[in-house]
């Protein structure tokens, strides 16, 4: 049978000590209701000495939260544990965590004791904090950089008080995977009471290594982890609990374990921890970073269309992602994945349709980052469009202008016979000189009526869609759109399809009154 790995939350205490992070009581509450929907077993709510308002909070959540254990942080100081137990004693399993220095460099420096003092005063304090309850963890802080039989001798000692969890921390992420499975390994040899106590870890992510070393504390006999909802914490994060939950999850075969998560709360969970802390995920965070399920190479999206597991070793599904897996087009993105979304969104392009959309879509993504809907929609319109309005073509414009210079353009066009022409206008501004050169070229003049300019997407680097009107000289009125990232170029294009479709009335006009 697999074995239970404990999740212990510490989003609320060891999270909250991110720089720039304070949560409101009012925010704790609410993150720990959902720490509880989402399953974890033990939520330390705070540090309750540290000022009133966090006594407070742990109190209201040890009242109001009623599944998880409920735990509260302290020094191994009579006052830290005696006001610990004040805050958590409603709730219904209430844990006092008592912690002290345990390596040589902050013995020395910090605590200024020696390791004699401090075993007595360890001792000691976890005896008073098991006066209120049989539920006492023990931390020997900093225990991956102290002598290991120090830790092995404060490890026994503080069992026979009555600590029932010993947790080892790595606290300033100094771990090597493999060096922490032989300290692991040597805990359980060499103190002689150690199965009288639940083994936990508590990694720091300093070196980028606190999820490896928390799965090899997992390997080596821990069975309780200490984490934090999106990795966040003090100086560089803890353990990302999504990320070992995951793990554990995804690689059963080698993790023979399980935990009581309910994984699809994972995505709810990191979102609403995300607005509190003000601390965005990034997004190349594992499991609920934007890109986590998100794909942009063109092999990927057309192996993930065949059969998503192809690229994919998690079902976004499982985490709670709403919008499930997301196939991000943009200059890597393939001729399937493109086909498939614009059927997606509506669009049955023909084999000549698809052809002219996608070269017209590959062009823009090399100006754009990220190609969204509203710019397939306005590729669709102006180059479907532009197929049943067959003239004359735009191969290129090339303009001049400034506070100080005279708006100049330059337009090379293809005639209707496939001829190219070129010409040069100035006008007042660079899109009067523009249109005034394309009437140069093509011979005709047509009056502009109206002119307008929207941005399709946001962004620095949106598509601007150009609308313009002209009228005959017979007041017949016609209209041309387009979009680019660059508005001149929109503008060119919207005046080209406006005077195609005027050439284009003109002709079947005048067929009608030569075969009446």
């Amino acid at each position: 049978m697999p074995e239970k790995i404990y999740i212990f939350d510490t989003t609320l205490r060891d999270g909250e000590q991110s720089a720039g992070v304070a949560f409101t009581p009012g925010e704790k509450l609410e993150i720990a209701r959902q720490l509880e929907k989402l399953g974890v077993d033990i939520i330390e709510a705070g540090f309750p000495c540290s000022t009133p308002g966090d006594l407070e909070a742990v109190r209201t959540i040890a009242r109001e939260v009623r599944t998880p254990t409920i735990c509260a942080l302290a020094r191994a100081v009579p006052a830290d544990i005696d006001t610990a137990w004040e805050a958590v004693k409603e709730a219904s399993e209430p844990r006092i965590h008592v912690f002290i220095n345990s390596s040589d460099i902050q013995m020395a420096h910090q605590l200024r004791k020696d390791r004699e003092q401090v075993l007595i005063q360890a001792e000691e304090m976890v005896k008073h904090a098991a006066r209120y309850t049989s539920n006492v963890e023990f931390s020997p802080m900093d225990a991956t950089r102290a002598d290991p039989h120090f830790i092995f001798e404060i490890v026994r000692r503080c069992i026979d008080a009555g600590a029932t969890t010993i947790n080892i921390p790595d606290s300033v992420g100094y771990a090597i995977p493999e060096e922490l499975g032989a300290f692991f390994r040597a805990l359980f040899e060499n103190v002689p009471n150690i199965h009288k106590a639940r083994v936990s870890f508590h990694g720091q992510n300093d070196l980028g290594l606190c999820t490896a070393n928390t799965l090899t504390a997992i390997q080596n006999g821990a069975r309780q982890v200490e984490v934090t909802i999106n990795g966040i914490g003090e100086r560089a994060g803890n353990t990302s609990l999504e990320e070992v939950v995951m793990a554990i999850k995804t690689r059963s075969d080698f993790l023979p374990f399980y935990t009581d998560i309910n994984t699809r709360e994972i995505y709810r969970t990191s979102k609403l921890v995300e607005r509190y802390s003000g601390m965005p995920v990034q997004w190349n965070k594992a499991i609920v970073g934007k890109n986590a399920f998100r794909h942009g190479s063109g092999i990927h999206q057309d192996g993930i269309l065949k059969l998503r597991e192809t690229w994919e070793i998690m079902d976004p599904a499982e985490i709670g992602i709403p919008q499930g897996t997301q196939l991000v087009l943009g200059k890597l993105s393939g001729r399937h994945a493109f086909k498939e979304h614009m059927l997606e969104l509506g669009y049955e392009l023909t084999d000549e349709e698809l052809n002219r959309v996608f070269a017209a879509f590959k062009e823009l993504a090399d100006k754009k980052i990220e190609v969204d809907d509203r710019d397939l929609e306005a590729l669709v319109n102006e180059n479907v469009r532009a197929m049943d309005t067959a003239g004359w073509r735009l191969d290129l414009v090339q303009v001049s202008a400034g506070d100080h210079a005279t708006p100049t353009a330059t337009l090379r066009l293809i005639d209707p016979e496939g001829n190219i022409r070129v010409d040069a206008a100035v006008g007042t501004g660079p899109v009067d000189a523009v249109y005034r050169a394309m009437n140069r070229i093509t011979g005709l003049a047509p009056r502009l009526t109206e002119f307008s300019v929207k941005s399709v997407t946001e962004g620095i680097d949106a598509q601007g869609e150009v609308t313009i009107r002209i009228e005959d000289d017979k007041g017949r009125t016609y209209t041309g759109r387009a979009a680019d990232t660059d508005i001149i170029v929109a503008s060119a294009r919207a005046y080209m399809n406006a005077l195609n479709r005027m050439l284009s009335v003109q002709a079947r006009n005048a067929e009608v009154r030569a075969n009446p």
